[in-house]
This record gives structure tokens, C-alpha cells and sequence, in this order.
């Protein structure tokens, strides 16, 4: 089968190559896929260029970790009923060697979920981390009903989808954008006001004018490094950011502010959900698509030996989604 890998942590257009590896098999309580299209998130480009991992882990990896397709083999013990259906999947390539960069990959059924007729398998790749990402920290935390809920890089894979379910719960939904061109898809997707972030005074008087002089009861928040600052200026009382990123590795934390304005900070890797988290997760994702109705953004497909490219255009922050296709070739 073709295959991406990389076996060494570096620049993208420099250890990212397309390579034939041996076609696998599924073991017990794994099933194949015949991957369609493989997603691309920060988390990948992260762990390729040495950002997340101090070393490899294996002598090569083949990389990321969504993706879609169609189960073509079960393994031993594992769910007969999943053969032949079309399928998303996750966490392909957490604490794993083989992600979903390959025509195959063997993953444990529970990482594996049908998809929905109307689901096509090109949105489905852009399902698992940034819409099981949004979906937790919209909904695993409070409940946003007639609330108001300040959704960071609001244009982002997991921002968009975080603006529809925060819109669909019953919140006010503000967001920040880098861009005119961003902000406008952060509106498309039901934000009610998007602001600038790059004055924080002035983003902290926009946010507090835009929920009548409160601030945000949820803060969904993306690059701690930068908001974390303000969050004492942007909640409102006994308000909660959620963090799931940040562009630095430490943060620093206005503990009076936070302790004026009974605020709490929680964060979470959506790779380590585990249990009822993980659960709920799951159900609220799969319950969303079946209703339909849900927006992804718009994708650029990269050929496999464009891998390289895919890689740069998530870590330059261009708007929509990052695939890679290994659909079979006409």
C-alpha cells in the first residue's frame, strides 16, 4: 500500500516522503479501513516537526490521526456488522506507530463510528479531533443556554464547529477572528458579533458591551499563551474558559483578577478522553450528524505525495480544512 512517513522530526518538505509499506491486517478487535481521505490537524504537523515529542517513538510513523472510509476486514472478536460501511474514525495515530496517512489502516473498533448516508466521507475526515474537540468543550462543562459563550480563533476547524454548537444550545456566541476575510466565516457559521483580538482592551470592552456589560459565561479558547492574560477582563462572574491549545507552552494566569471574578480555568488534550467523557462525546457527535444540519469547512484535498504541502498549509493557518485523499485512482 502507499503510505506517508516520516522517520525523523524536522521540517515538513524534508522528512515527510511517500513510500510503499506492507498492506495490514486486522488484529483481535481491530477492523481495516480503506482510508478515503486522511485529516490533517496541528497536532500532527506538532509531533512531525518535534514540537510535542522530544524524540521518535518508532523508527518510522505514518501519521495523523482522522480520517473517513469503508471497513474492508474484521479482525477476530471484532464487530462483523462494521464490514463494508463507511466510516470516520480517531485517534488513528495516538501513542500508535500507523496513522491514517495509507490506502489502509487496522484500528480498534471503538476508535471507528458509521457514518450517516447524508455525511459524505470527504467532510467525515474532519470529524474526529476538532469536532469531538469543540463538542466537549462547548457541552462537557455547563450547560450555555441563553448564555454567552466567547469562542477564540473563531475561523479555525474547532471554532467553527464550536460556534454551531454553542448557537444550537441557546448561547449568545461571540468570537474573535485575525481577519475581515476569517471573521466573515466565523459569522457564516452563526456567531453573533466577531471582534479583533490584536488591542485587548479593546476586545475586552467589545466582549463585555456584546453581553450587556457581563462577559463571557464560557471561554472556549484556543491559545492560552495569548487570552489567558485576559481572561479576569473577558468572563463574566463565576465564569469558566475552557482551554484546549496554546501557541507557548506556559501561560501566565491573573490569579487576583480570576479570584475577583470567581472564575474558573479548565483545560483538556481531546486525545486523553476517556470514559463517561469520551462517552458523551461520542453520542452528542454521532446524534448531531444523524440530525444534520452541521457545516464543516470547506477542504483542500492534497494527492498523498503532496503531504508535505498539506503540512505547511496547517501550520501557516489557512482557512479550512487540510486532507490528504488516497481514494483509488480511475
Amino acid at each position: 500500500m502507499k503510505a506517508v512517513v516520516y522517520r525523523n522530526m524536522g521540517e515538513a518538505q524534508a522528512v515527510l516522503d511517500l513510500v510503499e509499506l506492507p498492506t495490514p491486517a486486522p488484529g483481535p478487535g481491530e477492523v481495516r479501513v480503506r482510508v478515503a481521505y486522511s485529516g490533517v490537524n496541528p497536532s500532527d504537523t506538532k509531533a512531525r516537526g518535534g514540537v510535542s515529542l522530544a524524540a521518535m517513538p518508532y523508527p518510522y510513523v505514518v501519521p495523523h490521526s482522522d480520517g473517513s472510509g469503508v471497513v474492508d476486514a474484521i479482525g477476530p472478536g471484532a464487530d462483523r456488522s462494521l464490514l463494508g460501511q463507511r466510516v470516520w474514525f480517531f485517534n488513528a495515530q495516538w501513542l500508535r506507530q500507523h496513522g491514517s496517512a495509507a490506502d489502509y489502516v487496522c484500528l480498534p473498533e471503538q476508535l471507528v463510528r458509521p457514518l450517516p448516508d447524508h455525511v459524505g466521507l470527504l467532510d467525515a475526515a474532519g470529524i474526529g479531533i476538532p469536532l469531538l474537540t469543540a463538542w466537549h468543550a462547548v457541552h462537557g462543562y455547563t450547560d450555555v443556554w441563553n448564555r454567552t459563550v466567547l469562542v477564540t480563533g473563531g475561523a479555525g476547524n474547532v471554532g467553527l464547529h464550536a460556534i454551531q454548537l454553542a448557537r444550537r444550545a441557546g448561547a449568545r456566541v461571540l468570537a474573535t477572528a485575525s481577519s475581515a476575510a476569517k471573521a466573515g466565516l466565523a459569522r457564516a457559521a452563526g456567531a453573533h458579533d466577531v471582534f479583533a483580538y490584536d488591542d485587548p482592551a479593546v476586545l475586552a470592552a467589545r466582549v463585555k458591551d456584546a453581553s450587556g456589560g457581563k462577559g463571557a459565561d464560557l471561554l472556549v479558547d484556543v491559545d492560552a499563551a495569548f487570552y489567558a492574560p485576559l481572561y479576569p477582563q473577558l468572563l463574566a462572574e463565576g465564569g469558566s474558559a475552557v482551554v484546549y491549545g496554546s501557541r507557548a507552552p506556559d501561560i501566565r494566569l491573573d490569579y487576583r483578577g480570576m479570584m475577583r471574578v470567581a472564575g474558573s480555568v479548565s483545560h483538556f488534550l481531546v486525545y486523553k478522553l476517556g470514559g463517561v467523557a469520551l462517552a458523551q462525546a461520542l453520542q452528542g457527535v454521532d446524534t448531531l450528524l444523524d440530525s444534520g444540519g452541521h457545516h464543516f469547512a470547506p477542504a483542500t484535498v492534497f494527492a498523498g505525495s503532496d503531504a508535505a504541502l498539506a503540512h505547511v498549509f496547517v501550520e501557516q493557518a489557512q482557512p479550512g480544512k487540510a486532507l490528504l485523499s488516497f481514494l483509488p485512482e480511475d
